[in-house]
């Protein structure tokens, strides 16, 4: 199967408050790319510039690289730096390009994957000009805390560092760059292509 692995950088955690600051989205293909090195994979990113941007201390701070960024006016023209408005056209557009085909409506539907897409980065995803119109999730998601759950532990699903830790990182990151930890998502999901979970089911 083919499916998106999306993720989001944004000023605060309340989407109908605070903003997208960067959206990054890579194309992995089970039955064609899975030898395929991460870096290789088709990937779409862009920083979104806003006039004005409210958000949280701890988001901004964390996303700081980002706003130096999206101030640096020698970027103004940059390619991977658009307004909100504009990124979803631009995201269609890569999907297209990737073969991606529109419905009758002519909607992208995609099957996205990522940590937590389904709860943070859908909310902020609607709230993007063009969503649901231009591009649309699948109903259901991908997250790799599904398929490193310990059922006899845990209390909760596993963060992307508890993942990374049982896949046998020696020092589990998370980089916080949209890019990478959309890659980062594909690479915990590879080891459970060859191995479903419904074969591993007795």
């Amino acid at each position: 199967m083919r499916y998106v692995s999306l993720d989001l950088e944004t000023s605060g955690s309340d989407p109908l408050r605070h903003q997208v600051l960067e959206l990054a989205a890579v194309v992995e293909d089970t039955r064609r790319t899975a030898a395929t090195p991460l870096a290789e994979l088709p990937a779409f990113r862009r920083a979104l510039r806003y006039r004005e941007l409210t958000g949280t201390p701890g988001a901004l701070a964390l996303n700081y690289r980002l706003l130096v960024e999206l101030a640096d006016k020698s970027k103004a023209d940059a390619p991977d730096i658009c307004r909100p408005e504009d990124v979803l056209p631009q995201l269609r557009e890569f999907l297209l390009a990737q073969g991606f085909k529109p419905d009758k409506k002519d909607c992208v539907s995609i099957t996205l994957a990522g940590k937590n897409v389904g709860t943070f980065d859908l909310l902020f995803l609607r709230q993007l000009p063009g969503w649901g119109t231009l591009v649309k999730a699948e109903p259901a998601v991908l997250d790799p805390a599904a398929f490193y759950l310990n059922w006899h532990k845990d209390s909760r699903l596993p963060s992307m560092l508890i993942c990374q830790a049982r896949a046998g990182d020696a020092e589990p990151h998370v980089a916080h760059e949209a890019l990478a930890d959309a890659l980062e998502v594909i690479r915990l999901l590879r080891p459970f292509y060859e191995y479903p979970a419904y074969q591993m089911v007795r």
